[in-house]
């Protein structure tokens, strides 16, 4: 019989725990949700009309005027002017605010490998999640094929539709060469949100938890647990934030990842790129010894506490396996008061959650139709992001989460996902960041 599986944000380690009851047991089991609220999901996507989505016009289709506009004859003048100038699809059709939100369903929350159709809510989800935010319209698309190069064609047949592309629970290694190759080949904004969504909203809490603890990026020794698709990204974003590689050390569940490893060889090249010499720190424990920072996207309760107190002074904890961390904060702060916690449960401070992250990140590359999602733009979010923290945070916010107060400390490094400033300060700095590195094609409508 198999387990529940317990998810590890974004791309981490997928572990069976328990034997797993069935009908609903079963389902509130996988997820470590309560039965009632299992049933209250249950309710909430099949009732009053099954799913989260539905189509708006956006045209008046009112008389035989509008449709003779909305189709024949009408519609073939924007059918020409397109053929004439593929540009004007964004001024005649809804692509250039239209994304797809595309899986196969081999990386589903904490389910596992759960097949195209059954990841089909999570992607709607998605879809809910980017217009509620910031507006922006999406297709959920679930390919039935576990092979990269299958989906890979796929998705670059159909990207014409598109403004942009969001990949979305995707297993890795596959998730690295499908983004890659995809980015390659396509023409307008692919991003793997498992990957750096998590990765820009994590460096954005690590900033701020790096200037209250008075240490710099540049030098801090940073240990992240989990290699899959966010530790990886994560640590490329640490990179180009100016952390050093010498300072970094990616932890699999065989230890620290090095050059002497027996399986080194075999290691697909994203492990490998962070590999190092081989030296006596190559377990979980000896790569904390002296460290800053520890990341987790691992698995459940994978840290002992003792492991903290090897830590350097004010030490940064990122225990990001979701829904039970790799340590949790209670305990961890029960033996180090000197540290800054983050998870990615919303019941403690400081949550790593991917929406605070990917609705402003497309809005911005598509008001500029950017042809792609750069590191600049990564970074541009993520400073926008950590200086949104630092800011007075307005009543509204308070209220919608119950608060009298808040503000920048150990508490509180990473802003709320429901704070309405976050469109206008995001969206606009990865804009500017599109505009500055070359890849945008028009300026902001604002701006123009």
């Amino acid at each position: 019989m198999r387990g529940p599986l317990f998810w590890a944000v974004c791309g981490g380690q997928f572990r069976p725990l328990l034997p797993m009851p069935a009908g609903p047991q079963r389902r509130a089991a996988a997820m470590n949700t309560p039965l009632n609220l299992s049933q209250a999901a249950l309710d909430y996507h099949e009732h009053p009309r099954p799913g989260k989505l539905g189509i708006s016009i956006t045209k008046p289709v009112s008389g035989p005027g509008d449709l003779s506009l909305a189709y024949s004859p009408g519609v073939a003048e924007p059918v020409l002017a397109i053929q004439a100038n593929p540009e004007n699809a964004y001024r005649y059709t809804a692509k250039g605010n239209l994304v797809a939100v595309i899986s196969n369903g081999t990386a589903v929350l904490g389910l596992g490998d759960c097949g195209a159709l059954a990841g089909k809510p999570v992607m709607e989800g998605k879809a809910v999640l980017f217009k509620k935010f910031a507006d922006i319209d999406v297709f959920d698309i679930e390919v039935d094929t576990r092979d990269s190069r299958e989906f890979i064609d796929t998705v670059t047949r159909i990207a014409p539709t598109f403004g942009g592309i969001n990949l979305e629970d995707i297993a890795a290694p596959a998730c690295f060469e499908i983004e890659a190759e995809l980015s390659r080949r396509l023409d307008i904004p692919v991003f793997h949100d498992d990957q750096h969504g998590t990765a820009i909203v994590l460096c954005a809490g690590l900033l701020n938890a790096l200037e209250l603890q008075g240490k710099r990026i540049e030098d801090a020794r940073i240990v992240c647990l989990g290699a899959g698709a966010a530790g990886i990204a994560s640590m490329r974003l640490a990179v180009a934030l100016g952390a050093r590689r010498e300072n970094l050390l990616l932890v699999d569940r065989k230890g620290v990842i090095h050059t002497g490893r027996e399986d080194y060889p075999g290691l697909n090249p994203e492990k490998r790129e962070f590999a190092v010499e081989p030296s006596e720190r190559r377990s979980l424990a000896g790569a904390l010894a002296g460290a800053d920072v520890f990341i987790g996207l691992s698995g459940p309760d994978l840290v002992r506490e003792e492991w903290l107190m090897l830590m350097a002074e004010r030490p940064i904890v990122f225990a990001l396996s979701n829904p039970v961390p790799e340590i949790r904060p209670e305990v961890a702060l029960n033996v180090r008061r000197d540290l800054i916690m983050a998870t990615g449960r919303s019941d403690y401070p400081n949550q790593v959650n991917n929406v605070l992250c990917f609705p402003f990140l497309f809005r911005g590359a598509l008001d500029v139709r950017a042809s792609c999602i750069n590191d600049a733009m990564k970074v541009a979010a993520v400073r926008a992001l950590a200086q949104l923290a630092r800011e007075p945070v307005p009543g509204e916010v308070l209220d919608a989460y119950g608060l009298k107060s808040l503000c920048f400390g150990p508490d509180y490094i990473i802003p709320k996902p429901l704070d309405p400033r976050l469109r206008n300060l995001v969206a606009p700095a990865v804009a500017q960041a599109a505009l500055d590195s070359g890849v945008a094609r028009r300026r902001p409508a604002a701006a123009a």
